[in-house]
């Protein structure tokens, strides 16, 4: 056992020891004088070679005489040259351009000026990666197109493009050599401006749309109705003008009602169109359409280079994040809305509400993926309340599953009634995750859940939630919820951001994140699988979770910063000492699949932990995810809702349900398929939750599982329960750990005898400490256990304790 346990510590050991000799060359550079004089040392060897440069190409041939003899020249003082920088300047400059790389040469001072000045003030003038690609790209290119040109004229293209162009002509000839300066220049003008044939093309034909994009306009100023069905999400028809006042005494003209042609508006624009026939009980109601252009899909951007002097990504530097061709694509992209559908259901509304005597002025309609939500605004003196009791009555006219009345729309003044679309459209993750708010979140932890009823695409960032309950009927989206929310943070963290602690208790859910065990997945010491599916380990798993957020804080409390993000932010400037135990310290985030299951098998035992958890670990990045299909007030007790302010449901089966889990009703009006209420603590919003399937994700952990990984996964602290140690029997002193005789002394010295010196001192997991402790008991350094008193230690000196320690080895 002993041996077994020993493993992974000799691992840890050789590990650190394999970092240090690489950290003791960033933490001498961490010193600010030394930057300051490494930095400038760059910086003045850079000026001194771009004007040796300059002047070789004034000058050179006046000095090639006495450079080729630059030994005797170096000897003789009276030996004049005319190289600004003297004669170890021309011969620099002799044997850099006329010699080697011509012209080209002047990209080693540059290189040597970026990173001078990245050194020295810790700013970069332009990323030093991408400087020393494209330098070594143009090493190559310069002399031989040059080499090309000017044929033997070495100050340009230097002796190596001289005997580069010579090569290349010889096996494919004077033709073929412009040939291939010519791919060589296509290539890098397509990698690093994006040019090609469709971009060229494209930029041409948005240059004659723009010229001929003036619409057609009538007679009357009004832009002609060109089709019934609507391709946009929203039009947006905010500025009308107020209408007629209603007299019920007088006839009523025909209705007017005011619809959006095909051809989508400037925002905040008015169009009205003629006047259809039939609609009696639309008279004098003023209908509105308000749909938002769909948003523009961006690809992949690959993040900046950091500022900081660590780097945490440094291990796995060639990590690639997942590509979104490895989602497919649902539904049609676009929201197609039949005019007839809208018009049927604003007359069955006005309808049912004059059925009531509720008179309104004005109805708009905005068009979301699965839903439409119909804005009215009553007449003066229409009691809210009497609308929102007659839920039933309008859900019975549209015949329509699932209406849901918001009373008023909180902020705008209006009353808002859902009604689902007879043809609602599929949002896949590829559309969402390929969103510019996506690609451009600078969160933290950004999470894609969808898109809202004015189909936008919503992000918000967990670390701010900062923990999220999901909650719903079986079969309503829980588990595509999940995996929605792991792809998001894996499309946009690197492994050394964030870790995922992973509970299934149906074993099935979470089974193909095991791929990428080593890259982002957390688990205790000596386990096997990561996934955690038995109920006694997840216990454990809470506990060593609490016992983590325990050591951070301290970690907080020395470094004198309030959260997480302050921490890391101080580690990577390199103010904090790995030597004091600091390191660079990820977010955990706590998925647990089906939360009831394990309340049901091991009650308290869960709940304290998760609980406790929720209360303390915010600031210390731990935040935790917890997904059941039983909402019911045993599950979800008030201490986990008042900590847990965030929380998303699902279609659920009765009101109660929906009041357990959002402290309001609506979520049993809900269609299902992704349908889902998101409640942040001030509003709810109704979201169709974006689909991923079980294909998708096993194609993104495939590919993330491919890639270089880590030694081993991410490990957490070892836990026991306390009230187990103390128990000697069988201690064999003949196999005393390593760190014995450093544990002796270190008791000794303090006059305390507990597992949790040990731990703080040697930075040791709870396990071996107390086999330590044990040791120590058997070899009669301190007393047995007490309870919860600390041991006594039975040695009072040093010089006795050598003696005994002599006497046991």
């Amino acid at each position: 056992m002993a041996e077994k346990q020993g493993k992974p510590s000799t691992k840890k050991t050789s590990t650190k020891s394999k970092k240090g000799s690489k950290n003791g060359l960033l933490e001498i550079l961490g010193d600010s004088r030394t930057r300051t004089i490494a930095g400038l040392f760059l910086v003045i060897v850079s000026a001194f070679l771009t004007l040796s440069f300059i002047s070789f190409l004034i000058e050179g041939p006046a000095d090639q005489s006495a450079v080729q003899e630059l030994a005797e020249t170096l000897a003789d003082p009276d030996q004049r040259v005319n190289n600004w920088m003297g004669k170890f300047g021309a011969g620099v400059a002799e044997q850099f351009i006329y010699d080697w790389f011509g012209v080209a040469a002047f990209l080693l001072p540059f290189l040597l000026l970026v990173v001078g000045f990245k050194i020295l003030f810790r700013k970069s003038i332009v990323p030093i990666g991408r400087a020393i690609k494209h330098s070594l790209f143009f090493l190559y290119l310069l002399p031989l197109a040059m080499g090309f040109m000017v044929q033997e004229n070495f100050a340009l293209s230097g002796g190596l493009g001289y005997q580069l162009n010579r090569w290349t002509a010889s096996l494919v000839g004077s033709t073929g050599t412009a040939l291939i300066i010519l791919f060589l220049s296509v290539i890098y003008l397509s990698v690093v401006f994006n040019l090609s044939v469709d971009g060229i093309k494209e930029l041409f034909s948005s240059k004659v749309k723009e010229e001929d994009a003036e619409p057609e306009v009538d007679e009357d100023g009004f832009t002609p109705v060109a089709d019934i069905t609507v391709k946009t999400n929203e039009l947006d028809l905010q500025d009308k003008p107020e209408p007629t006042p209603i007299v019920e005494q007088t006839p009523k003209p025909e209705p007017e009602i005011v619809l959006e042609p095909t051809v989508i508006p400037p925002p905040e624009s008015t169009i009205d169109a003629p006047t259809l026939d039939g609609s009696p009980v639309g008279d004098a109601v003023k209908f509105e359409i308000e749909t938002t252009e769909v948003e523009e899909e961006t690809v992949d951007e690959a993040d900046g280079e950091g500022m900081g002097e660590y780097d945490p990504t440094v291990d796995l530097s060639h990590y690639k994040k997942p590509g979104l061709d490895l989602l497919e694509a649902y539904g049609k992209g676009e929201i197609s809305v039949d005019q007839e559908e809208l018009e049927m259901n604003k007359n069955k509304i006005v309808s049912t509400l004059r059925n009531y005597n509720i008179e309104i002025e004005r109805i708009k309609a905005t068009i979301g993926p699965t839903v439409t939500l119909y804005e009215i605004v009553p007449a003066p003196g229409i009691r809210i309340s009497k609308i929102k009791n007659l839920e039933d009555d309008i859900a019975l006219s549209l015949s329509a599953l699932g209406i849901r009345i918001i009373a008023p729309i909180p902020g705008k003044g209006t009353i808002g009634i859902e009604v689902p679309n007879l043809n609602p459209d599929t949002v896949s993750m590829k559309a969402v995750l390929s969103s510019e708010k996506f690609q451009r979140s600078k969160m933290e932890l950004p999470i894609a859940l969808g898109k809202t009823i004015s189909n936008e695409t919503y992000v918000t960032d967990l670390t701010k939630m900062p923990h999220l309950l999901m909650a719903g009927a079986t079969g309503q989206g829980k588990s595509v919820g999940l995996n929605a929310v792991l792809a998001s943070i894996l499309y946009k963290k690197h492994p050394a951001q964030v870790k995922f602690v992973l509970v299934d208790p149906k074993k099935v859910e979470l089974t193909l994140f095991n791929k990428i065990e080593r890259h982002f997945l957390a688990k205790l010491p000596d386990t096997e699988e990561a996934i955690i599916t038995d109920t006694q380990k997840v216990v454990t798993t809470l506990n060593s979770l609490c016992l983590e957020m325990d050591n951070r804080y301290e970690m907080l409390k020395n470094a004198q910063c309030r959260n997480l993000k302050e921490y890391n932010a101080k580690f990577i400037a390199r103010k904090l000492n790995p030597k004091e135990g600091h390191k660079y310290l990820p977010y955990i985030v706590l998925v647990v699949d089906e939360f009831a299951d394990l309340i049901m098998t091991a009650g308290k035992e869960v709940e304290t932990p998760i609980a406790r958890l929720a209360q303390l670990a915010r600031a210390i990045g731990i935040h935790l995810i917890i997904a059941t299909q039983r909402p019911s007030v045993n599950i979800i007790t008030g201490t986990i809702k008042a900590n847990v302010p965030a929380r998303i449901a699902f279609r659920v089966t009765s009101k109660i349900d929906s009041r357990t889990i959002l402290d309001a009703g609506g979520a049993d009006q809900l269609i299902g398929r992704g349908d889902m209420l998101m409640s942040t603590g001030n509003e709810i919003v109704r979201l169709q939750c974006a689909f991923i399937d079980t294909p998708e994700v096993e194609k993104v952990c495939e590919y993330i599982g491919s890639q270089q990984a880590y030694p081993f996964a991410f490990e957490l602290p070892e836990y026991i329960d306390e009230g187990g140690s103390g128990e000697v029997g069988g201690v064999d002193l003949g196999d005393k750990d390593a760190l014995f005789e450093d544990a002796a002394r270190i008791v000794v010295q303090h006059q305390q005898g507990s597992a949790s010196l040990l731990q703080r001192r040697l930075k040791l997991g709870y396990n071996r400490a107390g086999r330590i402790v044990d040791q120590l008991e058997a070899a009669g350094i301190i007393g047995p256990h007490e309870g919860s008193k600390a041991r006594q230690v039975l040695i009072t000196d040093e010089m006795s304790l050598e003696q005994i320690l002599q006497n046991n080895s």
